[in-house]
């Protein structure tokens, strides 16, 4: 078993602090109730354990010592306060257990809240670069542990702690002697467990990474199962899991080697302290020493068990707290990460034929000036200036682009893979910053637009379709939630999607499940370019858009997207050449560069790069 040899992070106690205050914000009166519980069931065990003294001095003894008739009643009437001491602290426990199950409950709700919520505003960057997988790791493996934590650990550990001060201060009024008889073993008992959770607490910390790790690493696989099969790599997949999972064996080996160890070397301790309290007791009573009788003894020596339990508690809680602050660290972290920026105060707003801002849906648009007032019209005139970007820094990916599409511009983007045509427009949804230069939408710097106003106004059809588990034509009215359904039909036909979806068990109202599996690429590819058109955009980016369809099929659906287009501004990335002759520009991009522009014409007769991809001299790689 592979051993950890990593640096092992340290036990973080901040976040504990920082998971407390999602606690005691609105839950500060249910957990007075719980500490109350808590405290009642620790007197009451204690209790119990001192009555054992009365029990015995007072009823068993003086009945053994009683010659002829004798009366049980007393005796009985001494067990049935016993029981309701008991029973008490048992109906306390059960109360405590309910309130922090609802406690737990709902922190887990408000923080699976906050990090959905917080999720959602993060930037495309944060996504690019995690594995899904390991996200999914917080909302399940992570929160799980933390709720285990708040539901078991926490109250446990406080009930430890509660119950062993009570407990020592009962047998400081029983024996101070027999207390420093007890207080040796325990003070070994504690030596061995700090140290025993120092040493898994690091470990499970890793558990918890290399177990999100090893989630990622599950759903990619799941997700790319063809691929896999395809090119028969199912043996290195193998390989390659069986790596993450040996380093997630080794660091849950040496998590749990520790914490299984401490168990019996506890309890074996407390065996002894019991064998050493008796005999010293014993000693102690026959030779007169601290006025000691067999219910004291006796007692005593209940309390000395007792107090073993919450302390062997707290020791195996420890282990689960490590565990619950390694995923609660790992979920602070999520909720930590910058949200997107976004300066922008200029809105999109609807206006009337004369340029008034109206609260109803109109045809025109308008982009309102946050500070002025000012109203733009929203024509789709979008222009780069001297754009350069890069994903890293100091590794430039554009490099000086200037674009500039007119409205009702068709502009086509071709090049080889890396060239940079996504790149250009997700600049333009301002999925990523510039390094350098301008975008200007309407005369207005993109930076002076609220992003979800900017996206607003921009439809993509991107070439990566995710559906959504919910009917076509929810999937459909994705686009703007408000569509009627008539809208709906209206873009499925002008997409040509209506042909194959009326062929559907249910026609839209057939459900989808894991990303339109049951589907085609191809009508995956049209629901798609249907969403997009029923968001009716001024501004629409058609990435790849008709890679996915047949000749024919795409040949039907350019007849709707020529329509969809008419008067819009247009950005078009296309491997077949065939779809942009009718573009208003054509650029070429090499390497980050525009190396060639013009009309399908224009290009044909510099023959230069545009004619070698055209004429299949040159191929997109």
């Amino acid at each position: 078993m592979k051993k950890g040899t990593a640096k092992k992070p340290k036990l973080d106690l901040s976040t504990l602090k920082r998971l407390f205050s999602y606690i005691l914000g609105p839950y500060k009166v249910r957990l007075l109730v719980v500490f109350v519980c808590i405290l009642f069931s620790a007197l009451a065990s204690v209790a119990g354990s001192l009555f054992l003294r009365i029990l015995i001095d007072s009823y068993i003894t003086p009945l053994a010592s009683k010659t002829g008739a004798v009366s049980f009643a007393p005796l009985l009437g001494a067990l049935f306060i016993m029981l309701l001491i008991y029973a008490s602290g048992v109906i306390a426990t059960y109360l405590s257990n309910r309130l922090m199950i609802t406690i737990a409950q709902g922190t887990l709700k408000t923080i699976r809240d906050a990090m959905f919520s917080h999720m959602q505003s993060l930037p495309i960057k944060y996504f690019d670069t995690r594995s899904h997988g390991d996200l999914m790791s917080l909302y399940t493996n992570d929160a799980d542990t933390l709720r285990q934590m708040v539901t078991q650990s926490i109250p446990n550990f406080l009930s430890s702690i509660v119950t062993v001060i009570a407990i020592f201060l009962a047998m400081l009024t029983t024996s101070w002697q027999l207390t420093i008889v007890v207080l040796v073993s325990l003070t070994a008992m504690l030596s061995i467990s700090s140290r025993v959770a120092r040493k898994s607490g690091s470990y499970f910390i890793a558990q918890q990474k290399t177990l999100g790790k090893t989630n990622g690493y599950i759903e990619e696989m799941i997700n790319g199962q063809k691929v896999i099969k395809v090119f028969t790599h199912e043996q290195k997949a193998k390989q390659q899991f069986d790596v993450l999972n040996e380093e997630l064996a080794g660091d849950a080996f040496n998590a749990h080697r520790f914490a299984n160890i401490l168990m019996p070397i506890m309890g074996n301790i407390s065996y002894i302290q019991y064998v050493v309290v008796a005999i010293v007791g014993g000693f102690f009573a026959l030779s007169g020493i601290g006025a000691l009788t067999l219910g004291a003894i006796a007692s005593f020596l209940q309390l000395s068990r007792t107090i073993n339990m919450p302390i062997n508690q707290m020791a195996s809680q420890l282990n689960s707290v490590a565990m619950a602050l390694a995923g609660t660290k790992r979920i602070f972290a999520l909720l930590d990460e910058q949200k997107e920026v976004d300066e922008g105060s200029a809105t999109l707003v609807n206006v009337t034929e004369a340029g008034q801002e109206t609260e109803e849906r109109t045809e025109r648009w308008a982009w309102k000036d946050g500070r002025t007032g000012k109203l733009t019209p929203l024509e789709g005139h979008v222009a780069l200036h001297e754009v350069d970007f890069g994903y890293v820094p100091d590794t430039l990916v554009l490099k000086n682009i200037s674009i500039e599409a007119q409205p009702g511009q068709k502009i086509a983007l071709v090049g080889a893979t890396g060239a940079g045509k996504t790149t250009i427009t997700n600049l333009i949804n301002r999925f990523y910053d510039l390094a350098d230069g301008k975008i200007r939408y309407d005369g207005i710097n993109i930076n002076r637009i609220r992003k979800d106003d900017l996206r607003r106004s921009l439809g993509v059809v991107l070439q990566d379709v995710h559906l959504f588990s919910a009917t076509v034509l929810e999937n459909i009215r994705y686009g703007r939630l408000d569509a009627t359904d008539e809208e709906v039909f209206e873009a499925a036909r002008l997409s040509n999607a209506d042909t194959f979806i009326s062929h559907l068990p249910q026609g839209y109202l057939t459900d989808l499940s894991s990303d339109g599996a049951s589907l085609s690429q191809g009508q995956r590819q049209l629901i798609s370019i249907a969403r997009a058109l029923v968001a009716d955009p001024p501004v629409l980016i058609l990435d790849e858009a008709t890679s996915s369809i047949d000749t024919h099929t795409e040949e039907v659906v350019q007849k709707g997207m020529d329509a969809l287009m008419e008067g819009r501004t247009v950005f078009v990335i296309a491997h077949r050449l065939s779809t942009i002759r009718n573009a208003d520009v054509i650029m070429v991009l090499e390497d980050g560069r525009i190396i060639e522009r013009g009309t399908h014409k224009a290009l044909m007769e510099e023959k230069g790069q545009y004619w070698r991809l055209y004429t299949g001299s040159f191929e997109l790689e």
